[in-house]
């Protein structure tokens, strides 16, 4: 039997349309992906990671729902076409399918895997579309207006005419179905609380305070920001640190647990060092309670390179006397790397020497000196024509190396810094001799970072400052005394056969504190 004039319910509606975009693995082992679209139109796009190709994967799903008309009032829905698959529970041999029922205004739907491989756009009714967990409604369909009834047309009942064609079991014998509401999406469960992790511990989602919570989380964030920085920051490590440490200490405090206080010290510790590397490489050094000192010569590398000066002035200072040592200092920072430099005569006559031409005439006789000219042309020279200097035991061997490993630029820091060592306004001005300068010197590096003589403030052996400045050691109070009264330096005493005291928050800045 053939029946004439029929054709099924998807035969007689626009079947609804439905694209999806892709991402997949470009090559094996690779972090590349592949992005691509089910339109023949789009090329696929190789990009270097999930993250953009999840993005421009999403971009791209954006710009064709953009570009497409609206979702179709007449369109059948592309789900139930697919026999809502995507949706429905899975039968097994013996288990009945559970029929699913279209419903509601044809909405263009979009819906995506958990994992983030793929995004499908569908325009499928309202009813399919709140069945999905992740669906998203971009634009719902506006109802179609119902025709009239043509003339000759049987009136409209509440019973709707059977058509022609074959029938099946459960439409024929069903009653006309009654409008319902289309149920809305069930809207996914919102997470309050939220969950991070820090120095490989996961914070818990019911950990209290709450406050607590969300400052480990933010500070587990900003270490993992930190982390990617180009540059350190040593200012901000020593913040997220300290922070750490208080966070854990309470968190230790709630939860009793003995490792948070362990993970607490080594916090405060981390923060510490951190500070102190910081103040190190700005020139600052802590002096007391929140308060730092700003140095002329920040580092300790550059604190070191000063003491390695002058002990190597105090080994090979050509001729006895206080004098010939200050100006041995002053002629080696001049001409510390390859042995020459240059002189003239205001940094001879700033110096507090009795009779500079004679000392300079005696240097040049020990051949530890070498000038061109004579004494008085030194003396004579102006800054437009200085005089140039050797010093041959400073010239680098045949390998290329010197008494000396600091830079081009470490070499004038350190000799401003003995420039402005020795040539203190308060020492001018009370007429101080070189002993009195070279004791200046001899101090300001052997100090705390507060100021205190010696290491740890213990003080120092009187003898080995005497040496230093090439005096007797009966001599080294009258000295000490000459300091106190230029205002640099305090407290002195000496006691259990150390010098002890402090330099004056004057003159602190230019200190080279020991490690």
């Amino acid at each position: 039997m053939t029946v004439e004039g029929t054709v099924s319910g998807l035969e007689e509606r626009t079947v609804g349309r439905a694209w999806m975009v892709r991402l997949d693995p470009a090559d094996r082992g690779g972090a590349a992906v592949r992005v691509s679209c089910a339109r023949p139109a789009c090329a696929p796009q190789i990009l270097p990671s999930a993250a953009v190709g999840r993005t421009a994967a999403v971009a791209h799903l954006a710009t064709h729902l953009r570009a497409a008309a609206g979702p179709r009032p007449e369109a059948y829905c592309a789900c139930r076409a697919e026999e809502c698959h995507t949706h429905t529970r899975e039968t097994g041999p013996r288990e009945r399918a559970v029929p699913s029922r279209c419903g509601g205004p044809v909405v263009m739907a979009v819906i995506n895997d958990r994992q983030g491989r793929w995004w499908r756009a569908l325009e499928c009714c309202a009813r399919c579309a709140a069945a999905h967990p992740s669906a998203k409604i971009v634009a719902t369909a506006p109802a179609a207006a119902s025709p009239a009834p043509a003339a000759g047309a049987p009136p409209v009942t509440g019973r709707p005419p059977v058509p022609a064609g074959p029938q099946f079991s459960h439409a024929a014998s069903s009653p006309a179905p009654v409008p319902r509401a289309v149920p809305a999406p069930r809207p996914k469960p919102r997470r309050n609380r939220r969950t991070g992790k820090i120095a490989q511990r996961i914070v818990p989602h019911d950990l209290h305070p709450v406050a607590l919570r969300e400052e480990l989380i933010e500070l587990g964030d900003l270490f993992r920001a930190y982390q990617q920085r180009p540059e350190p920051d040593l200012a901000q490590l020593a913040e997220l640190h300290s922070r750490k440490a208080k966070a854990f200490t309470t968190w230790w405090e709630v939860t009793g647990e003995t490792d948070l206080r362990l993970e607490a010290q080594r916090a405060e510790q981390a923060a510490a060092a951190a500070l102190l590397q910081h103040q190190q490489r700005t020139g600052q050094s802590p002096v007391g309670d929140g308060e730092v000192t700003s140095r002329l010569l920040p580092g300790l590398t550059q604190w070191e390179h000063a003491r390695t000066v002058l002990a190597h002035v105090a080994e090979h200072t050509p001729l006895p006397g206080p004098e010939a040592r200050l100006m041995a200092v002053m002629l080696t920072l001049r001409s510390a790397l390859t042995g020459t430099g240059n002189l003239v005569g205001q940094d001879v006559k700033g110096l507090p020497l009795t009779e500079p031409e004679e000392l300079i005439g005696r240097l040049l006789d020990s051949g530890w000196l070498s000038i061109p000219g004579t004494a008085d042309d030194l003396l004579a020279s102006r800054p437009e024509s200085p005089t140039p200097i050797t010093i041959p035991s400073l010239m680098p061997d045949e390998d290329g190396k010197g008494p000396f490993d600091f830079g081009r630029k470490t070499r004038p820091k350190l000799s401003g810094w003995a420039q402005r060592v020795v040539g203190d306004k308060k020492l001018r001005k009370k007429k101080t001799g070189a002993a009195v300068r070279l004791l200046a010197l001899a101090l300001a590096i052997r100090t705390t970072t507060d100021g205190r003589l010696g290491p740890e403030g213990e003080g120092i052996d009187p003898a080995v400052l005497a040496s230093w400045c090439a005096v007797d050691p009966g001599e080294l109070e009258s000295l000490v005394e000459q300091l106190i009264a230029a205002d640099w330096l305090e407290e002195a005493a000496v006691t259990d056969g150390r010098l002890t005291g402090r330099l004056t928050e004057r003159v602190l800045p230019l200190s080279c504190p020991l490690p």
